[in-house]
């Protein structure tokens, strides 16, 4: 790797780990804002949106502008295709974020609803993996990303039974539909946080030994990684 590369190289994981760490950052305070009942916490991830969005454009950018002027081959290639897709998942997950902040404003002005799922486990494990997801990409952890991979299944097994509960929530007071359709899209959106760090964990996979995992299931065959991002 020629030493302008490199210094290219550089330059984008701390992009992408400032990005990881704003991400992070909004879907904790999402989630708090939605078990606190507060909406100006739910307003702050809202507006910080166009933020995530700029970022995301900016890494893209930079991609481009290495495969572009330096046309990197073997790792450094699968580096840099690895890092547009987790940018890409990393933007989403923001959007994600703002639509449970969006959900907060809402019910935060409303009667308080008796939520019909384990929101704190939901909300802890949503979150546990994204973490993991990020931490198995800041230290090229191959069996952090297996981790979450497995995490998965869990979380989808809770927000498909959300649907039954709120459906007999509704039956027993068909006066807070509103209110039980939120927190349903809620777990929805929480779900989806939780393909979108399974995902970027995948992609660590492929960064580390160029194995494409997602049809597939993640595999705990991979040595120890020799580097970090950070």
């Amino acid at each position: 790797m020629s030493m302008h590369l490199r210094r290219e190289v550089e330059k984008l994981k701390k992009q992408l780990l400032n990005l990881s760490a704003v991400v992070e950052d909004s879907v904790q305070k999402a989630v708090k804002s939605i078990s606190e009942r507060d909406d100006r916490l739910a307003k702050l991830v809202i507006d910080r949106d166009s933020e995530i969005d700029q970022m995301e454009v900016d890494v893209e950018e930079d991609c481009l502008k290495i495969l572009a002027l330096h046309q990197p081959v073997a790792i450094d290639l699968r580096f840099i295709i690895a890092v547009l897709k987790i940018n890409n998942d990393l933007e989403r997950i923001g959007d994600l974020a703002v639509n449970i902040a969006e959900r907060g404003v809402y019910l935060a002005n409303r009667e308080r609803v008796e939520v019909p799922f384990d929101f704190p486990k939901m909300s802890a494990l949503t979150q546990s993996m994204l973490h993991r997801s990020l931490d198995a990409l800041v230290n090229l952890d191959p069996a952090l990303a297996n981790a979450v991979c497995a995490a998965d299944d869990e979380l989808d097994a809770i927000n498909r039974e959300m649907y039954s509960r709120v459906k007999d929530g509704i039956k027993k007071d068909a006066g807070q539909i509103d209110s039980l359709i939120n927190m349903l899209a809620i777990s929805r959106q929480l779900e989806r946080i939780g393909d979108h760090a399974t995902n970027i964990a995948q992609d660590v996979l492929y960064m580390i030994n160029g194995q494409i995992v997602r049809h597939r299931g993640a595999e705990n065959h991979l040595s120890s990684p020799k580097e970090t991002l950070a």
